[in-house]
C-alpha cells in the first residue's frame, strides 16, 4: 500500500493559486471539473459489471453496501440515504458506513480510515452476507479501512466492487468489479473533494439510479414510489396522477390522499 502513489496526490497543473483573481479561480476550477464526466464516460463498461451483479443479488434479496472515510464515505451515505425517499425501498436495503461512525459525517475522526479490521466489524453489525454486495469508495484507492472491508467481505464470498480515482491501486487490485475514474490532479494538490469527489458523487448516482430503474422503481420516466414527506412531493405526485390518468389536479389529489402512493393510483386506475 505504501508503494503506491496514487494519481490524486499528484501536482496541481495550477500554481500561485493565491495570486489568481477570483474570476481566473472559478474558471479554472470549472475548467478542471469538466473533465470529470470525460473521465467517467471512459469506464461506463465497468459500471455496467458492477450495476448488474448488484441488480442481480438485490432481485434475490440482497442489500448494497457502501463503505468509505472522509468525502468518500459522506457521498456512499448520502446516496444510501436517498435511495428510499426517491425509489420507496426499505432504509435497510441500501446502506452507507463511514469510517469513525455517524459522528464522523461532521467532523473527521482522528485515525479511523486508518483501521484496517474495523469496516467488517461494521459490517457484521448488519448481518453482511453472500447475498449482498459491498461497494468501496476511495480516492486514492488507499485507505485501509475500505482495503479491510473488501478484501474481508470477499473471504466470505460476498460480491465486491469499488468506486476509486487512481490507477492500479490496492482497492482496485483487492475488488472483484473495480471502478477506476482517473480524474488526474486536483485543483488544489490533493484535494479529493474536488474532482474525485465529483466523480464518485456521479458515479454512485449512476449505480443507484441504474439498480432502482431496473429492480422496477420507476414508471416511465418517474419515481412513483417516492415518499411523500413533504408538500413539494406530494405536488409532484398530483402531477404525475393527472398527466399519467388524464384526470384534473383536485382529483388527482383526492386519489394520492386516498391511496398515498403515486404507483398504487396509476396500476388502480389503469386497469378501471
Amino acid at each position: 500500500m505504501e508503494h503506491h502513489k496514487p494519481d490524486t496526490e499528484k501536482s496541481s497543473k495550477y500554481n500561485d493559486l493565491e495570486k489568481m483573481s477570483i474570476s481566473q479561480l472559478l474558471s479554472s476550477i470549472n475548467e478542471e471539473d469538466k473533465t470529470v464526466p470525460e473521465a467517467i464516460e471512459e469506464v461506463i463498461p465497468k459500471i455496467e459489471k458492477l450495476v448488474e451483479v448488484i441488480v442481480q443479488k438485490m432481485e434475490q434479496g440482497g442489500r448494497l453496501f457502501y463503505i468509505g472515510a472522509g468525502t468518500s464515505g459522506r457521498l456512499g451515505v448520502l446516496d444510501a440515504s436517498e435511495c428510499p425517499p426517491t425509489f420507496g425501498v426499505d432504509y435497510n436495503k441500501v446502506i452507507g458506513l463511514i469510517a469513525g461512525g455517524d459522528g464522523a459525517l461532521r467532523r473527521a475522526v482522528e485515525n479511523a480510515e486508518d483501521d484496517t479490521e474495523q469496516a467488517w466489524k461494521d459490517l457484521q453489525q448488519h448481518q453482511i452476507s453472500e447475498k449482498d454486495v459491498l461497494v468501496g469508495i476511495a480516492a486514492s484507492g488507499t485507505t485501509p479501512y475500505v482495503i479491510g472491508g473488501i478484501k474481508d467481505a470477499r473471504q466470505n464470498k460476498i460480491a465486491t466492487g469499488c468506486v476509486t480515482c487512481s490507477s492500479g491501486s490496492p482497492l482496485a487490485a483487492a475488488s472483484e468489479f473495480p471502478v477506476e475514474v482517473i480524474t488526474g490532479p486536483e485543483f488544489v494538490t490533493g484535494s479529493t473533494r474536488m474532482k474525485a469527489g465529483t466523480a464518485q458523487k456521479l458515479v454512485l448516482n449512476m449505480i443507484s439510479t441504474s439498480v432502482m430503474i431496473k429492480l422496477g422503481r420507476v414508471k416511465g420516466n418517474k419515481m412513483v414510489d417516492m415518499q411523500l414527506s413533504n408538500k413539494k412531493l406530494v405536488g409532484r405526485g398530483t402531477r404525475m396522477i393527472r398527466d399519467e390518468l388524464g384526470v384534473d389536479e383536485k382529483e388527482a389529489a383526492q386519489l394520492l390522499k386516498e391511496h398515498k402512493s403515486v404507483r398504487k393510483v396509476i396500476s388502480v386506475y389503469k386497469k378501471s
